[in-house]
């Protein structure tokens, strides 16, 4: 064997001792285009500027996991790093199914705050529990879209085949009368074009990412009342973290900061620039009133809200903490 191929495997040997790493994997299920790729790589940008011996190599597309898979390699240290709505690991913490509920964040000043509360902070140290810590947070507002009609109240989806990010939206969706289909947002083009689906819910990134206006006719954007609202963060393994240096821990944490808050000004862009694609594309835009946005609530109350409560040993507490941040 010559020497090129024991570099490598003298590399791996150091695997308890993170520090010696010179490359961290991160992966997410967006293109390249996308605001949440474009967070991940300012971090890296940042690490590889600070020059402290250590690379964020970047998988986008769902190239190494899948959308919904990135969660459990991540708390096991399979995977070092991801951006991912939390909801997506509601399975293995119930808890973070409160992070996509429907009419709990009014917009993103108010998300902003609530990613600063002790609502998050209970979250986190369930996160910590798993072995994961946030390195950068985020919320991303979201509205619906229809293949044949528009979609602003409940009645809009009665009987309709609808894709809901997240349990607490398809619970609420199910009340209005919707029948479900869980999928990746990665995967609601296809549905509609196939006629699996004839409305689906995401965020405004990925309406527009995935290119959902070529198999739409109408679009509900998030506008002054947003219904949809979804925690995706930048997520990192807490033990090979702590196993970095300082001026890696130093150089990570700084780029965070600056991802941070590019992901909360673009947030604030994405809504209005998602219904300029859509319009631009020939696709009727609709707009959700204060009246629409209230009878959702109250359905959530009924459906979502009363469900999470009676799932989650802490859900009453955890949903009165988020209900609290003003």
């Amino acid at each position: 064997m010559t020497s090129k191929y024991i570099a490598p495997a003298i590399a791996l040997a150091f695997v308890g001792g993170v520090a010696q790493a010179e490359e961290l994997r991160l992966s997410h299920q967006w293109s390249n285009s996308d605001v949440r790729h474009k967070v991940a790589a300012i971090v890296a940008e940042e690490v590889a500027a600070a020059d402290v011996d250590l690379e964020i190599k970047i998988f986008g597309s769902s190239s190494l996991f899948k959308a919904r898979e990135q969660y459990t390699p991540l708390s096991r240290g399979q995977l070092d790093m991801t951006v991912l709505p939390l909801s997506y690991a509601g399975g293995q913490q119930p808890a973070y199914n409160l992070t996509l509920m429907p009419g709990l964040v009014k917009n993103h000043d108010h998300a902003a705050r609530l990613s600063e509360s002790p609502f998050m902070a209970a979250l986190e140290q369930k996160m910590a529990d798993d072995d994961v810590m946030v390195l950068v947070h985020g919320y991303l507002a979201g509205g619906f879209a229809g293949k044949d009609n528009c979609i602003t109240k409940p009645e809009d989806v009665d009987g309709l085949q609808t894709r809901a990010a997240g349990k607490a939206f398809e619970q609420m969706l199910a009340g209005a009368g919707a029948s479900i289909a869980s999928m990746a947002s990665s995967e609601i083009y296809n549905a509609m074009q196939t006629g699996v689906l004839n409305a689906a819910n995401t965020s405004s990134s990925s309406f527009v990412s995935y290119r959902i206006y070529e198999q739409v006719s109408c679009y509900t954007p998030a506008g002054d009342v947003a219904l949809w609202f979804m925690y995706q963060p930048l997520l990192m393994n807490k033990s090979t973290f702590e196993g970095l240096n300082e001026e890696q821990q130093a150089a990570l944490l700084a780029g965070a900061e600056k991802a941070q808050a590019f992901y909360l000004e673009e947030a604030k862009k994405e809504d209005a620039a998602s219904a300029e694609v859509f319009e631009k594309a020939g696709v009727e835009i609709a707009q959700m009133t204060d009246e629409d946005f209230a009878a959702w609530r109250q359905l959530a109350q009924e459906t979502s809200y009363k469900a999470f409560v009676e799932e989650v040993p802490d859900g009453q507490e955890l949903l009165d903490m988020a209900l609290s941040v003003e």
